[in-house]
């Protein structure tokens, strides 16, 4: 599959008058998109249906994407699954009648840093609930996505330092890592995954996070423990990893964060979708004036 993809890059270097910028887009978008059916277990671009392609377009949405960057995206796969229909290497275009959709940019549901706190102390002291800890601890100190963060190799985390390497496609970044996250994953990855690996190999490009069989932890698996954490800290919101996402890009600006190195750690292509997290700043400041000023 993966090859259709260079094939297409390269067909359109030969025979469009397309800018190296916009190449590069569309092979990130393209390289993005495989990610995901990967997710689904789908090998086969014959496997691609219009439903999964509106699915795809609406999980962008749903990570605060620009109305640019979401038409660009459906440009690239029209585009590409064109090219394999007109090869015959699919045997009907899924993407025929997807069309760009403006999306109205809603401010995201974020936890407060009180809700914070206590979803992060549910853990317990057991293996699997040192592992948890070390997850969660990660994906707030970071931002990461939980796909990025089940994807993490043990050779991504420098405790030392105190960054990971975080990869999203061909791209990867640089994030740092506070103290109480890295003695999080210190606890883990010194004591519990040896446990959890047994007689396995572990150092290297293996999975960082593996569940109780030495397995890689699936996103599966990685939601159900976030709900279920959500429910033990008895919070009144539905609690999903990308709300922690949002929680800690919206802590780093209410804090004083310039957006540019929060775009940058959420590894956002536009900072038009880092800019939704000041609106929510502006709506709190809204909240505290309404609430506290005599003549509100």
């Amino acid at each position: 599959m993966r090859t259709y993809n260079e094939d297409f890059i390269d067909y359109l270097k030969l025979h469009k008058n397309m800018s190296v910028s916009t190449l590069n887009s569309y092979s990130r978008d393209l390289a993005r998109f495989h990610q995901f059916l990967a997710s689904l277990g789908v090998d086969d671009y014959n496997q691609v249906s219009y439903a999964v392609l509106t699915d795809y377009l609406t999980l962008l949405q749903g990570e605060g994407l620009s109305n640019a960057t979401i038409s660009r995206n459906v440009a690239s796969l029209r585009g590409f699954f064109n090219y394999l229909f007109t090869r015959r290497l699919v045997h009907v275009n899924p993407s025929e009648n997807i069309k760009p959709k403006k999306f109205d940019t809603k401010v995201p549901v974020i936890m407060t840093i009180d809700e914070v706190e206590r979803f992060l102390s549910q853990p317990n002291s057991s293996p699997k609930g040192i592992r948890d800890k070390a997850m969660l601890e990660l994906l707030y100190a970071t931002g990461i996505r939980a796909s990025e963060l089940i994807h993490l190799n043990f050779s991504d985390v420098n405790l030392a330092l105190g960054f990971i390497n975080c990869h999203s496609g061909k791209k990867q970044r640089v994030i740092p890592l506070g103290q109480i996250c890295i003695d999080s994953l210190r606890a883990y990855m010194n004591e519990t995954r040896g446990q959890m690996l047994k007689d396995q190999v572990g150092g290297g490009e293996s999975p960082l996070f593996v569940n109780t069989r030495g397995s890689a932890m699936s996103r599966q698996g990685f939601w159900k423990l976030v709900k279920a954490y959500g429910k033990m800290a008895g919070i009144d919101k539905d609690i999903t990893p990308h709300m922690l996402r949002h929680s800690f890009a919206c802590h780093l600006i209410q804090n004083g964060a310039d957006l540019k190195s929060v775009q940058e750690m959420m590894g956002h292509e536009n900072i038009v979708s880092t800019q939704v997290y000041t609106k929510i700043q502006k709506s709190r400041l809204k909240d505290v004036y309404k609430t506290h000023h005599p003549r509100a």
